[in-house]
């Protein structure tokens, strides 16, 4: 049973008016009894193993097959209070370590939460837990909300042009007006844009992030152009590397869609003096992600929050998008991706955008009889299954990659230019292991010597 909160914090207003919640706010009567109510007294971690939905699946498993892994984290207050966390464990920007966890028991979580160096999990799972036992939205401890609803993106990785027309078919289905995806050069951009416009409206939005690998300005533009031709693409991110201020002030000054970068390369001051990009990718924990947000609202450039996993990570980002005003890219929190919702409400979306809760804590509730069915033994490391990846084109050519311990293993084949440039026709398959020596045979080849050109299996 929750403790009221006029008992502990008799002077605050409605949630609807709150300003941010510090520690000295929250206790300001300076009771022993109000720092108890916040004491961390267990903190208990259930790992997870979500499964993709079908056409994410056959276009995860080529590289990233691990995101299925994600640890949920349980906080319990002194006062009974339970908040909830997630770290999606081979990807998040930080994973929750043992000796973090040590490090919090018996501590305030009110003291604690800001602490980004808790990792993702844990520090979710504080903010969720002094929300519930305040009675007060997340979004109320992180500062105004000014923002009633925010913007949401699907995402998919790069995937065929067939499989990006019927995941942007899907997310306008759901009320999304946007999605995000890979440009890569082993899938034919142009075609894929072409097939995924023909279904959606123009005020859809297609955002591409190139991870530079379109490798500089005079090679990127031509490509650019060619797609911005689209009225629903609009935004690159990171079509070459960030630290080419030049190149990069090129692209933005001659493209018509919006430039995108991760914050913190270049300096963020670099960007404001050169406009080598029209906005930001906004990631990390709630202390990062507030000093960046207030930057963007000093300089008016627009960001979108990267908080990714499944609707518990979705959740706790919908209430960044309610205080960073300059929230108004549309967030990034892959959730779209699992076939299974690991809260007992889905997270609507309508127009493009979700509304900003107002139930205490994050205004969720975790499906528990979900997470006792996912329930699996934590990984000692990240799963590393063989896969063989064909590249062909319509003239017959073929180029296989296997994977080597490394998870951006094509993407730094790419960054070699190991594959040929963003070439008409292209296409991309992840080959089946059909126990063949054949297949074992490919593998291996792939394996030591990097993508190799060969006849098809």
């Amino acid at each position: 049973m929750l403790v009221s909160r006029r008992h502990f914090f008799p002077g605050l207003a409605a949630a609807a008016g709150l300003v941010q919640l510090s520690r000295a706010a929250i206790l300001r009567e300076g009771s022993a009894a109000s720092e108890r109510h916040f004491e961390i007294e267990d903190i208990r971690r259930t790992t997870v193993r979500m499964e993709f939905r079908e056409v994410p699946r056959r276009n995860m498993d080529r590289e990233i097959p691990h995101w299925r892994y994600a640890e949920i984290c349980e906080v319990r207050l002194k006062c009974g209070v339970v908040g909830v966390g997630e770290t999606l464990l081979f990807y998040t920007w930080g994973a929750t370590t043992d000796a973090a966890v040590e490090r919090v028991r018996g501590g305030s979580a009110v003291q604690m939460m800001w602490d980004d160096s808790l990792g993702a999990g844990l520090q979710m799972a504080l903010f969720d837990a002094v929300g519930r036992a305040a009675e007060v939205p997340v979004h109320a401890l992180l500062g105004t909300r000014v923002h009633q609803r925010t913007p949401l993106s699907w995402w998919n990785i790069d995937t065929s042009a067939e499989d990006m027309a019927t995941e942007c078919r899907e997310a306008l289905r759901q009320g999304y007006m946007s999605y995000k995806t890979k440009g890569r050069p082993w899938f034919d951009v142009f075609r894929q844009v072409r097939t995924a416009a023909a279904v959606v409206p123009p005020k859809f939005k297609i955002d591409m992030d190139f991870n530079d690998t379109l490798r500089d300005a005079k090679r990127a533009l031509p490509i650019l152009r060619k797609l911005e031709e689209y009225p629903q693409v609009d935004i690159y991110e990171t079509p070459i590397p960030q630290g080419d201020v030049e190149g990069n002030r090129q692209i933005a000054e001659a493209t018509r869609v919006n430039v995108a970068m991760h914050y913190g390369n270049p300096a963020p001051a670099t960007v404001v003096q050169t406009g080598c990009c029209d906005g930001f990718v906004a990631g990390g924990g709630a202390s990062k992600l507030m000093s960046t947000g207030r930057f963007c609202e000093q300089t008016s450039l627009p960001l979108w929050l990267q908080l990714v996993g499944s609707g518990v990570t979705a959740a706790f980002s919908l209430h960044f998008g309610g205080v960073l005003k300059q929230a108004v890219w549309p967030a990034v929190n892959c959730h779209q991706l699992f076939e299974t919702n690991l809260l007992t409400q889905p997270i609507m979306v309508r127009e493009g955008h979700a509304v900003v809760p107002d139930g205490p804590g994050l205004g969720y509730e975790l499906n528990r009889d979900v997470l006792e069915l996912l329930k699996v033994t934590k990984p000692a490391e990240r799963p590393e299954p063989d896969r063989l990846i064909e590249t062909y084109w319509p003239d017959g050519r073929k180029m296989y990659t296997a994977n080597n311990g490394t998870v951006n293993f094509m993407l730094e084949a790419a960054n070699q230019e190991r594959y040929p440039f963003y070439e008409a026709g292209a296409d991309t398959r992840l080959v089946p292991d059909d126990g063949t020596a054949a297949w074992r045979a490919m593998y291996q080849k792939a394996r030591v010597n990097g993508p190799i050109a060969a006849a098809g299996l």
